[in-house]
Order: C-alpha cells, then sequence, then structure tokens
C-alpha cells in the first residue's frame, strides 16, 4: 500500500462484470478530475494465444487437465506485483494490452490473440486502476494484495456468472456454447484454488443475484437483466461505512448483515458512485498531502 501512489484493485473471473465495475470508476475519475493509469489482468497472460494453445494440449496429453488462464503459473505474477510495487514507490511502471478480436487489433495495429509491446504509463497520474483475475492474489511466491489501497471482487452467483460467460464469448468471440463449457470445465479447479481464495483479501465484494430461474446457465437464452437481480455487498470492515445513509439513497435496499446491505440490481451504478466517490476522494486526498 502507498499513500502517495494509491492503487485500486477489481478482481473478478472472466465473466464476472468487472469491466461493468471500471465503467462506474472511469464516471468517478472523469467527474471528479482524477487521472488513473488502468492496467488489465490479461496483459500479464504469460502465453499469446497459440502458446498457449500449445501448452494446453501438452499439460493435458501430461494428464493434467486443470491448467488454464485462471492458473498462477499461466500468468506473470511477479511481473503484475512488480508493477504494483514500483507504482506505489515512484507512481511510473509499465504495462501492454492483450488483444481479443479484431476490433481491437485495429485499434492497437496487433493481431487477435498476440500482446502489443511494453509502454511506461504517462507520469502525474493520481492513482493506478487495475481490473482483471489475479489482482488480490496471495500464494508462497507474491502478495499482490498486500500493494493494493482498495480491493473490490465481483462475484456474481455461478449460474450467472456462466451465463455471462457463455453470452460473451458466443456474442464477441464467435465460441460455441460447447466450447465455453469446455474452457468452463478446465478452468473450474483454478477457480477453486486461485480466484476464489482472493475474495477473502477483498474491501468490498458484488455478488450479483439473479431473481429469475437460472438451473441451467448452458441452456439460457438470455442474461437475467440487472432488474431480474439483487445485488449484494459485503464490506470486509465495515467501520466508517454510514449504512443508514446508503439504505436511504438507494431505493429498496436493506442490512442483510452487520457488515453487508442488498440492492435493487438495477441500482448498482448508484450504489458504487455512493460508496466509492468518497473513498477514491480520500485516497487522492491523502497521497497529495504525502
Amino acid at each position: 500500500m502507498s499513500r502517495k501512489h494509491p492503487i485500486i484493485s477489481v478482481t473478478g473471473s472472466s465473466g464476472a462484470g468487472t469491466s461493468t465495475v471500471k465503467s462506474t470508476f472511469d464516471q468517478i475519475f472523469r467527474r471528479e478530475g482524477i487521472s488513473a493509469v488502468s492496467i488489465e489482468g490479461d496483459a500479464f497472460h504469460r502465453f499469446d494465444r497459440a502458446a498457449m494453445k500449445a501448452k494446453l494440449e501438452a499439460r493435458k496429453a501430461a494428464g493434467d487437465e486443470t491448467f488454464s488462464h485462471f492458473s498462477y503459473d499461466a500468468n506473470e505474477l511477479a511481473a503484475l506485483e512488480g508493477v504494483f510495487r514500483d507504482y506505489g514507490a515512484t507512481g511510473l511502471g509499465k504495462t501492454r494490452h492483450y488483444v481479443h478480436d479484431d476490433e481491437e487489433a485495429e485499434r492497437f495495429g496487433v493481431p487477435p490473440g498476440h500482446f502489443t509491446g511494453w509502454e511506461d504509463f504517462e507520469s502525474g497520474s493520481d492513482l493506478l486502476f487495475y481490473e482483471g483475475l489475479h489482482g488480490a492474489v496471495v500464494n508462497d511466491d507474491v502478495n499482490i494484495a498486500s500493494h493494493a489501497d482498495l480491493k473490490i471482487g465481483v462475484v456474481p452467483v455461478i449460474n450467472l456468472e456462466w451465463i455471462q460467460k457463455i453470452h460473451r464469448d458466443k456474442d464477441k468471440r464467435g465460441y460455441t456454447t460447447e466450447a465455453v463449457t469446455d474452457t468452463i470445465l478446465r478452468r473450474m479447479h483454478a477457480y477453486v484454488h486461485c480466484i476464489c481464495p482472493q475474495f477473502i483479501e477483498t474491501d468490498v465484494n458484488f455478488q450479483r443475484v439473479p431473481v429469475v430461474d437460472t438451473s441451467d446457465p448452458f441452456v439460457a437464452r438470455w442474461i437475467p437483466t440487472p432488474d431480474e437481480s439483487l445485488v449484494v455487498i459485503r464490506f470486509k470492515n465495515p467501520r466508517g461505512i454510514d449504512f443508514p445513509y446508503l439504505t436511504s439513497m438507494v431505493q429498496g435496499s436493506w442490512m442483510s448483515r452487520a457488515n453487508s446491505i442488498v440492492i435493487p440490481g438495477g441500482k448498482m451504478d448508484l450504489a458504487m458512485q455512493l460508496i466509492f466517490t468518497p473513498m477514491v476522494h480520500r485516497l487522492v486526498q491523502e497521497s497529495r498531502k504525502a
């Protein structure tokens, strides 16, 4: 953690909805005049698409059915921790982009499935914002969570997460339902052992819970809408959180536990604005004083 150069880390698995949280933070940054450097978890994958495919085949041939993008050893976690550490100390660092599709290829000038080159952050930023798979990892080799000043988990109930992933990968990346299902199965071991443990490290967790039937996510024809959902917001340390204010400002919300509030799904953006705007202000003010 760094008072002078704060870091916000948003963590969630593929299809969880971390990009939605990033959009809300982008609004906060623009409205409040805060300069943020953004980095993506995919930038720290160890392999490009072709190399990852070859690695998967080799591991499978060796009898390992658990290797996936979620696995620690499929990612450059030491490099990610290094970026967090360097930014916290100096406000500087490097990142790159993983190019997913033709639209991104046109923007970055690199074919899909490849990485761009590493580039320096712009100097003079107020904070670093991370969004991806491994922003709060703690294991025998790295302690990424220790470098982030605000850690946020995005954890929809598992059937909803799968529905969101299936629809995204089919619509935006051209995969079949069968291909996405195979990916989900292959990632399950690492989901349990590499992704889930991060959510005990996060300061705030958002869990969207559909109130419509999602019994078989692999045949669901559409993603439950926000208005067909509730969102449970859990605070690791509720001290200083003004729950009466939040429940009065977010219509239809209530406290389910001493550290948790439940809101209508359609109010998630409003709740995030109310919760995180003062937190971001506090981080930036303390950094400027430091």
